[in-house]
């Protein structure tokens, strides 16, 4: 027969209070529904209600009259007993009381809010694609049926990032194969460049990245910026796309202020006037933002918003207030149904407390860890160059705010920032770090450069990702073949058999 032994152990553990769980809970949930959110705790919690402006003070005080003969403060016992129905607390809570609610209402009370609670119908958005919104376009110009399947078909060898993937030469071909129309090259280019390099957005239909920054500043008004960052666009693109500046302004013969002027306006294009393959502008047409952030030229500062989405101001409703101790006092009830009723509005007035104070700890929150991305990112929220991006990961966030880790993980985690060139998710802006010549930089620097060395390549003979390597290390990045590959993928290209 086995002895019984007794042993101790000591276990070093973390355990949430209720009001943690709550908190953390909100910090997940988007601004775009936090509203939803909102209006779900205040049909679960009668204590909770929004703050009235003074035109509704009124209905305030209707209420707490209301409240005020329920009880039946001013009245005489004897009255109170022939006119109103005895007060039954355990009767009036039944609404609000489960069959073992009188032991962690509270508890459950502040959590019920779960990604695994029951489903909810989501609206769905309803928007053209891509193709559809320019295929509409070709209405608004003139000209003969066989023209018009033309170009349909030009539209249709568009990708999503905006760019035409096959020479006029490749759509003849394929026209009078599949479909029988007779086009000559020249006619095709005709097409493209007086109706396709027309549509919107500016810069579709361009077979790389000079093109297509080319034809956005053709839509813009003739300015000496505008003629200055053509011709630099024009003549010394290799350098602009090197960030060898210095040789830029040497060719250009222009001043600092003028070439400052002609690059913040550059950098300003849309390099990827398409809906990309990236998540970026992918899901930019599906969400809202959860922050603003706005660059004050004059100032040289950064401003920061959060958008209110119709969110309401709340308060705990007057009437709950003193009912505790109104409770308390009455006498035409057990001590037991004393007991359910005190603790129910115990229950529900604290909750609601702690679900305000939840609240404004949540955009206070909010605002701190996007004031320090902010300062980390300082340089890209001012010129929207993805380049100057900085090598940040989550624990830098977390030491800065006095947080840990998973808390920034639950904040950044379907967070969206609306800035002024474009939209991004904020775990755009972490990434980590790699060596140039002894220096860190991000790897979102070297995710840009191959974004935009397979863009440009011969579309004939794409890139293999070892001479995309080689590119990289002739400008000072020394990583591995694999990781290329692996940057590569993440992006969405695909290897360059596959890329012909």
């Amino acid at each position: 027969m086995a002895s019984l032994k007794q042993e101790q152990n000591l276990k070093l553990g973390q355990k949430l209070s209720p009001k943690q769980i709550l908190f953390t809970r909100l910090l997940e949930v988007p601004s775009i529904q936090l509203e939803q959110r909102i209006q779900q705790e205040l049909v679960d919690n009668p204590a909770l209600e929004i703050a009235a402006y003074e035109e509704d003070e009124k209905d305030n005080r209707d209420l707490d009259a209301e409240t005020d003969d329920r009880i039946g403060n001013d009245l005489p016992d004897d009255e109170m007993e022939s006119d109103i129905p005895e007060y039954d607390a355990e009767n009036d809570m039944t609404d609000f009381f489960s069959d073992d609610d009188d032991r962690d209402a509270l508890y459950r009370n502040i959590s019920n809010y779960s990604p695994d609670d029951e489903e909810r119908e989501v609206p769905i958005i309803s928007h053209d694609s891509f193709l559809e919104s320019m295929k509409q376009q070709l209405g608004m110009f003139q000209f003969n049926e066989e023209d018009h399947q033309t170009a349909e078909y030009i539209l249709g060898n568009i990708d999503e990032s905006g760019y035409l993937q096959r020479n006029a030469k490749e759509i003849s071909n394929d026209l009078l194969f599949n479909m029988n129309i007779r086009v000559t090259p020249e006619k095709i280019n005709e097409i493209i460049q007086q109706i396709i390099h027309r549509i919107e957005p500016a810069g579709v239909g361009a077979t790389n990245l000079q093109e297509c920054l080319l034809l956005q500043l053709e839509r813009l008004p003739k300015t000496p910026t505008t003629e200055l960052a053509t011709g630099i666009i024009t003549r010394t693109f290799p350098e602009f796309t090197n960030k060898n500046y210095d040789k830029i302004r040497s060719k250009m013969h222009c001043s600092e202020e003028d070439f400052k002027k002609a690059i913040a306006l550059l950098v300003r294009l849309d390099p990827k006037p398409g809906y990309t393959n990236n998540d970026i502008e992918r899901e930019s047409a599906y969400i809202s933002p959860d922050f603003v952030v706005y660059y004050n030229e004059k100032t040289d500062q950064l401003e920061l918003s959060l958008p209110k989405y119709n969110i309401p101001e709340l308060c705990v409703r007057k009437a709950y207030k003193n009912l505790f101790e109104e409770i308390r006092e009455k006498k035409n009830i057990d001590k037991n149904e004393r007991k359910i009723a005190m603790d129910f509005v115990r229950q529900k007035v604290t909750a609601a407390e702690w679900f305000i104070e939840s609240l404004n700890q949540r955009e206070n929150t909010l605002l701190r860890t996007m004031e320090c991305i902010m300062d980390y990112q300082r340089t890209f929220f001012q010129t929207g160059d993805e380049t100057t991006i900085k090598p940040m990961i989550l624990k830098n966030i977390a030491e800065k705010i006095g947080m840990n880790i998973s808390t920034v993980s639950r904040i950044t985690s379907s967070k969206y920032v609306l800035t002024p060139y474009g939209m991004y998710p904020l775990k755009f802006f972490f990434s980590e770090s790699m060596e140039k010549e002894g220096e860190e930089v991000s790897s979102r620097e070297i995710k840009k450069i191959i974004q935009d060395t397979i863009q440009d390549e011969d579309k004939d003979h794409p890139l293999t990702d070892d001479e995309i390597r080689n590119i990289l290390s002739d400008k000072g990045y020394n990583i591995a073949r694999r990781t290329v590959a692996k940057y590569r993928e993440q992006m969405g290209f695909m290897p360059s058999r596959m890329r012909k």
